[in-house]
């Protein structure tokens, strides 16, 4: 018997009727052996892979497709910011990917490049509200958000889907083409273009376009780790003991 079939499934199965493909064609435009007739039933996991070629080939909308979106396509014509591969574990579980300070440096070039998210740690969370595809955790380096951010601390982030949906009060992770910061975001009037603004006074503000920034990420909270976690074993473990804390919280 097949697994139960998940929303993602339900949608690529969508897409593809939309788009009058076969399974076995469907399979060959994407990269997949043979036929999509195993995804499809709940048997086959949908990869990262996949998820990005539908983004990439067709302008589906990653977000749209695990549920947390209504918009199903992407304009070619819009900036998007969304995430742009998408991470699950070999069981489809719910999995957050760890971008440490030196992951980040090379994150820009990576950011479709499966291997290069299978060399990160990835965490299964114990929370619904954090869902598969949607979460990314990153630390902090610098310390041009102090107080609110000390160095080395990591904040747990949610795809944004739009810089139209950016809050001047909240905090957002800028993936830039050369760059991963945490900043404000203020829209900067009849411009294409946002300021980035750092809590540190001595920090000034500075403007990038639009279209320099390649994904952002909201985000949500923050989590401080003792001065002994230094390897990635220590780290996801007080991960997993903080985000217990947490579901105790949210119940």
């Amino acid at each position: 018997m097949g697994k139960e079939i998940t929303i993602e499934i339900k949608r690529f199965i969508e897409v593809r009727k939309d788009l009058n493909f076969t399974q076995p064609e469907f399979a060959k435009l994407l990269g997949i052996s043979n036929t999509t007739a195993d995804i499809e039933r709940g048997r086959t996991k949908l990869s990262g892979k996949v998820v990005t070629e539908l983004l990439k080939q067709f302008k589906i909308n990653p977000l749209w497709l695990f549920g947390d979106s209504d918009q199903q396509y992407l304009s070619a014509k819009e900036n998007s910011v969304i995430p742009k591969f998408v991470t699950v574990d070999a069981e489809d579980r719910e999995n957050m990917v760890l971008v440490n300070a030196k992951a980040a440096a090379g994150y820009p070039q990576n950011i479709q490049d499966a291997s290069w998210y299978k060399q990160l740690p990835a965490f299964d969370l114990p929370i619904p509200e954090f869902r598969n595809a949607t979460y990314r955790g990153f630390q902090v380096e610098g310390d041009s958000m102090l107080p609110n951010l000390y160095p080395g601390e990591w904040v747990l982030a949610k795809a944004t889907e739009s810089l139209d949906d950016v809050s001047a009060n909240k905090m957002y992770v800028v993936v830039l083409y050369d760059a991963v910061l945490v900043k404000k975001i203020e829209k900067v009037p009849n411009s294409n273009s946002v300021s980035l603004i750092s809590l540190n006074e001595t920090y000034p503000p500075y403007q990038v376009a639009n279209d320099q920034i390649q994904e952002l990420w909201q985000v949500n909270s923050k989590i401080s780790f003792g001065l002994d976690t230094t390897t990635e074993k220590g780290l996801l473990k007080e991960l997993q003991e903080s985000m217990e804390e947490l579901k105790k919280r949210i119940k």
